[in-house]
């Protein structure tokens, strides 16, 4: 299975390059392997390959070149992949038609100076936890948040995903005993999200209507 992550790059014009990782969702793990000699993460590289590709996708629009650039490159220890999902789109189309919160563990935002902020990504789909929903999106349809680091730790982060579980299937059996309706549902765990993380970290929710019940 992996631990899928999404990363994106902040590119020049103020767009994003997204690429994908299988493992880098594990732990967070991405968070201090990005850098400028290391943007793909693995160890740094002594001709410079993968700083020069870089620089070059991050100016690039042309789907040609970049499949002429990433044919070049051989990145054999890099933790992400060189090859661009997406080139030159916003964070806004990354969380709401690319991102896949329940198949991505994580995603991270890359900014120009390799500042990388890490999120968590959490899932509203219920289907796993009741019998009233049959089905739901999972692309646009979760929250992203944030967690506290120490000494290259991110702390509580198991603690919170379980937390975030033990909510959906109590929000599941409430569905399914008619005390909520799907909006109510979806509604109530954003605002148990919200409280939970307060004003200590960032937390963006994103959801969808493509929600079928039974």
């Amino acid at each position: 299975m992996g631990h899928r992550a999404l990363v994106a790059y902040e590119r020049p014009d103020s767009l994003y390059n997204l690429h994908y990782s299988h493992w880098g969702g594990c732990n967070l793990r991405l968070k201090h392997a990005i850098s400028r000699v290391t943007p793909f993460g693995g160890s740094p590289s002594a001709d410079g390959t993968p700083d020069v590709l870089f620089d070059a996708l991050t100016e690039t629009y042309d789907d040609q070149t970049v499949s002429r650039l990433v044919g070049k490159a051989t990145l054999s220890e890099a933790q992400i992949d060189h090859d661009p999902w997406a080139t030159a789109i916003t964070t806004e189309e990354i969380i709401t038609e690319h991102l896949d919160y329940l198949h991505h563990e994580a995603f991270y935002i890359v900014d120009r100076d390799f500042e990388v902020t890490a999120y968590r990504t959490l899932w509203f789909g219920l289907q796993y936890d009741c019998e009233t929903v049959t089905d739901a999106s999972t692309v646009g349809n979760g929250a992203l948040r944030t967690v506290r680091w120490y000494e290259g730790e991110p702390v509580g982060d198991g603690y919170a995903l379980g937390e975030f579980r033990a909510l959906k299937a109590v929000v599941g059996d409430m569905l399914d005993r008619g005390v909520f309706t799907s909006q109510e549902a979806i509604q109530y765990i954003e605002e148990k999200l919200a409280t939970s993380v307060g004003n200590q970290q960032e937390l963006i929710i994103r959801t969808t209507s493509e929600t079928k019940t039974a």
